[in-house]
């Protein structure tokens, strides 16, 4: 009940634009976090593609905005419906391989979307990108995207609640430890994996949608970069993966730090961010909820060896 109100309230309480930005930007990357853990913590499978279903999102709310009089809001349901063949046909692909062959050929099918993007002129702009024009909100008020991040965020936490405690949830944990032998009980680990896929995608690409819409800019370097994928991936792992509370830790905890370092340590910020997530591996080698975990049971020895 706190939480709900402070979640409400906050945009009232924190009242100057850059930090209603900051706000807006924890909430984007705990939806996009949250929406990699069902794949890749849930059910295990470590992709580092996920920015080509968020510049899918991205584009699909561009380009609607720019070849027809519609709102680029549509594009968070177009968003998702374009992500969902490309995300099939590359699941269908990559799956067929383990381990980091399935790693690295989801950041070649990212490639491949980047690259399209930036060859594909008439369409995308190419390398120049796509404004976009303000719809429905003034562009300058962050309350209202604060409110309808908010709105994405919260439900992602819970669907991943959600399908963490059913059947689904249960059958990507078996897939995750140990996928021959949920294949020998009969599980059809293809068909799941295509289902945490689907899910993942979907939620990421209207996710995408949003960032266009508040930002109003869209180019393959901005919504297309491996960076993208890597950090949403690092959000998972720092707040602990296949755990419905750590990509929610692990947004706050990346996001906040990296604006407080950009702002008081300038230069030098990148390198004392890159100093807090060794420092957080290595002494919480299981993320945020696992060292927590351990500290509340006092398992002092395996948080800090």
């Amino acid at each position: 009940m706190i939480l709900s109100i402070f979640l409400l309230a906050a945009p009232f309480v924190f009242e100057t634009r850059y930090s209603q930005h900051v706000l807006i930007l924890v909430l984007l990357y705990i939806t996009l976090g949250s929406a990699w853990n069902i794949l890749g913590g849930m059910a295990g499978q470590l992709s580092v593609g996920h920015a080509a279903f968020f510049g899918i999102g991205a584009y699909s709310a561009a380009i609607l905005a720019s070849k027809s009089e519609l709102s680029p809001w549509l594009g968070l349901l177009l968003g998702p419906v374009v992500a969902l063949p490309v995300a099939l046909v590359v699941g269908r692909i990559c799956f067929r391989l383990r381990g980091p062959y399935f790693t690295l050929s989801t950041i070649a099918a990212s490639e491949m979307v980047r690259l399209v993007a930036l060859n594909w002129r008439d369409l995308t702009g190419g390398a120049v990108g796509v404004v976009l024009r303000p719809s429905v909100f003034s562009g300058t008020d962050k309350v209202p995207y604060y409110y309808v991040i908010l709105v994405m965020a919260v439900g992602t936490v819970a669907l991943c609640q959600w399908i963490s405690r059913r059947k689904l949830g249960y059958f990507l944990m078996a897939v995750r430890e140990d996928e021959e032998t949920a294949e020998s009980i009969g599980i059809d680990t293809t068909r799941y994996k295509l289902v945490a896929l689907a899910l993942s995608a979907a939620i990421t690409a209207t996710a995408g949608a949003f960032y266009a819409n508040y930002f109003l800019f869209v180019d393959p370097t901005v919504v297309l970069p491996l960076a993208l994928s890597v950090e949403i991936v690092l959000i998972a792992i720092i707040g602990g993966l296949g755990t419905v509370p750590g990509p929610v830790l692990g947004a706050v905890l990346l996001k906040l730090s990296s604006e407080v370092f950009r702002n008081y340590f300038e230069q030098a910020n990148l390198l004392i961010y890159g100093a807090l997530l060794i420092l957080v591996i290595l002494f919480m080698p299981d993320g945020l909820m696992g060292g927590f975990r351990k500290i509340l049971t006092g398992d002092k020895r395996q948080v800090t060896g």
